[in-house]
């Protein structure tokens, strides 16, 4: 039985909380908020993580990215290996440098890019190794949702919620998980509806190094029936569509995703292409990571996902946001009159 800490009780939290307390194999040693109206007194709770004092085999740490380097070092120096919410870090420099602090702890890592776990995923997965749909050439993939405006109500999000960090940093990790690394990157970026300090819908390309392209188009101000939570139900949070919401083309034919509808057949445009629906398996991604988690601790398995490919996941991520980011100051700075700009 581990016992695990959860560190932060918001929306993610609340759900690791959730997670670690149905689980056969764990018991949650308490919870770490800085709110003590999330403490429900049945378990030990803590308002600053020093003040923890039972026994720990394993922390998930869900608070704002910006905590994730300094709570994950002292995490390590108390010898609790970690389930790291995404992003793993605020910057690359600090997820290379929580890399080093727990080796020399000898602390396992385990980064939460939870849809990984996600069945249809795997399967897609498959697919695309597979050959079922020959070379992939083009990936079309749409996150366009509409967050309730009083999730903006805590105050770093106002400046720091872009939808890039907070949710494409999970579809950025899918595309690299099914495609391949991502070499190339180019596009535009918009903050014109809730007109806040940060990117809030954009359009991006994106090239990997097999030579395949594609492209992600996003909003977190548009309620749409496309969305990866949306289109798997796998957030209680967010309300279901069933919508397919990503679409690969290969040489060979193509395939969307989450429907695992698979059209092949054709020799070219004079043909049309055949719909085959694959099976479809089920399963609370959360729950398999926590179950991957606690293997981890024990030794019995290697991350899924560890400090050093999310790392790779934070990069690209990053350089996504820095470039939306200097495109709205770009066009913005060429809007301006020539004195306010000097």
């Amino acid at each position: 039985m581990k016992r695990i800490l959860v560190i932060g009780a918001g929306l993610i939290g609340s759900r690791h909380v959730q997670a670690v307390r149905q689980h056969p194999r764990c018991r949650l040693a308490g919870v770490v908020d800085a709110d003590p109206a999330r403490g429900d007194g049945t378990a030990p709770f803590f308002q600053d993580l020093f003040d923890v004092d039972v026994e720990v085999d394993g922390a998930i740490i869900a608070t704002p990215t910006g905590l994730h380097h300094p709570q994950g070092a002292h995490c390590a120096a108390r010898g609790w290996h970690m389930l790291i919410e995404k992003p793993v870090a605020t910057t690359v420099e600090q997820a290379h440098e929580l890399a080093q602090v727990a080796a020399r702890a000898n602390v396992r890592c385990l980064v939460g890019h939870h849809r990984r776990y996600h069945p249809a995923v795997r399967q897609l997965r498959e697919v695309i190794t597979s050959g079922a749909i020959g070379d992939p050439v083009n990936s079309t993939l749409i996150w366009s949702m509409r967050k309730p405006d009083d999730y903006f109500n805590t105050l770093w999000r106002q400046s720091e919620g872009s939808p890039v960090m907070i949710n494409l940093v999970h579809d950025i990790d899918l595309l690299r998980f099914v495609l391949g690394e991502i070499t190339d990157i180019c596009g535009f970026g918009a903050d014109h509806q809730r007109d806040g300090a940060r990117v809030e819908s954009g359009a991006v390309a994106l090239r990997f190094e097999s030579g395949a392209c594609g492209t992600i188009s996003f909003a977190d101000t548009t309620p749409s029936p496309w969305g990866f939570e949306a289109a798997t139900a796998e957030n209680p949070n967010i309300a279901s569509s069933g919508q397919d919401m990503w679409w690969i083309t290969g040489t060979k034919g193509a395939v969307s995703f989450p429907s695992l509808t698979l059209w092949t057949g054709a020799r070219d445009w004079s043909q049309a292409p055949q719909p085959a629906q694959l099976p479809v398996q089920s399963a609370v991604p959360l729950e398999a990571q926590l179950d991957h988690f606690v293997d981890v601790i024990g030794g019995g398995a290697e991350p899924v996902i560890n400090l050093k490919d999310a790392s790779r996941t934070l990069e690209a991520t990053c350089r996504i946001e820095a470039l939306l980011a200097t495109d709205i100051k770009t066009r913005k700075g060429a809007h301006m009159p020539e004195f306010a700009k000097s």
